[in-house]
């Protein structure tokens, strides 16, 4: 885990939130934890932070950084950090079953038109014959961990193809990207960022779309402890504006393309302090620019979706049959869509 922090200054306390989120009390400089990945999908937290529309709306932010979705859910029910943005995961949704977690919006949607996850496969296995998903039956697919993301759409082209996948836990995305590679792993499924320069080196091919799959999928959902979400309104409420805006930025630059070139170039310039951070900037602008996906403006929620990832957790018995959306979710906070 990586930990970045920057100290803020308030900019005006008069700041307006994002549209279709109520007012605040604005917070006196409160000091948060906001988790992240370092994937372009999460540019809402960063542009947040690097234009100080979390400064304005009186947090003080630490953003820290992590591998995988799980252990960030994991801290969030510990309190070692306070807002998160990651996929649904079988841990998160059984720490949210223990009154830990609460989904308080949504981040990044499958949307028709706009390029999403793409499904991959080895060299190896696609010199073999795999040219398409439904060529995959009895291979293996790669996963973080037991009932992460990964193992969902994994699970849902598997069912809609009508064939069978191994699933390999690797832990790490890292992990996953040098099995498959090298081979040892079949396929897998990530967004395009990712996905793209992979197939671009040769190691591994593009052989479909995940929205092909599961149209409109929730990918990945805001959330935060459940005490926060009761208890510290104000502040939930600060951080989703703050949030928001760096959405709006993110996809009036990325998306509507309203700066032209220029405004594409200084997002790309900001996104680059946080992804592929190891890359000059010449080599790591085609990536964040193939990794464009529309973010839920206002952080808006598909619940429909969550409410089928719920529902494919509990059918794999990976979560308690019991737990309700209404454990899951707190829906009082963004708009939602789907219900």
């Amino acid at each position: 885990m990586t930990v970045f922090n920057r100290r803020h200054a308030i900019a005006t306390m008069g700041a307006a939130t994002a549209v279709g989120l109520a007012a605040p009390a604005l917070a006196q400089n409160k000091k948060i934890v906001v988790g992240a990945l370092r994937f372009t999908s999460h540019s809402g937290s960063f542009v947040a932070f690097e234009r100080g529309y979390f400064a304005e709306m009186g947090l003080d932010v630490e953003l820290r950084f992590f591998e995988a979705a799980q252990p960030m859910a994991v801290a969030i029910a510990s309190g070692d950090v306070d807002y998160a943005v990651t996929a649904i995961s079988g841990g998160l949704v059984s720490l949210a079953d223990k009154g830990a977690i609460k989904v308080i919006g949504g981040a990044l949607q499958e949307e028709a038109g706009i390029d999403g996850q793409k499904i991959l496969v080895s060299d190896a296995a696609f010199q073999a014959g795999i040219t398409a998903p439904a060529m995959l039956d009895g291979k293996s697919w790669g996963v973080t961990q037991a009932g992460s993301s990964f193992h969902y759409m994994g699970s849902k082209i598997a069912k809609k193809e009508g064939i069978e996948l191994s699933f390999k836990p690797l832990q790490k995305v890292g992990a996953i990207i040098g099995a498959l590679k090298s081979g040892q792993i079949d396929a897998w499924s990530i967004v395009p960022h990712i996905a793209k320069p992979l197939s671009g080196s040769g190691a591994v091919h593009i052989i479909g779309d995940v929205a092909d799959y599961v149209p409109d999928y929730q990918v990945t959902t805001v959330f935060t402890s459940a005490r926060n979400a009761a208890d510290e309104r104000d502040m939930t409420r600060n951080f989703l504006g703050g949030f928001s805006k760096g959405v709006a930025d993110y996809n009036a630059a990325m998306i509507a393309k309203d700066g032209g070139e220029d405004g594409v170039n200084a997002m790309v310039d900001l996104i680059h302090k946080y992804v592929y951070t190891d890359r000059p900037r010449e080599k790591a602008a085609p990536s964040i620019i193939n990794g464009t996906m529309r973010l839920n403006e206002g952080a808006a929620l598909n619940v429909a979706s969550v409410a089928d990832q719920l529902a494919w957790f509990q059918s794999e018995n990976l979560v308690d049959a019991d737990i309700t959306m209404e454990q899951l979710v707190d829906t009082s906070y963004v708009k939602t869509m789907g219900a």
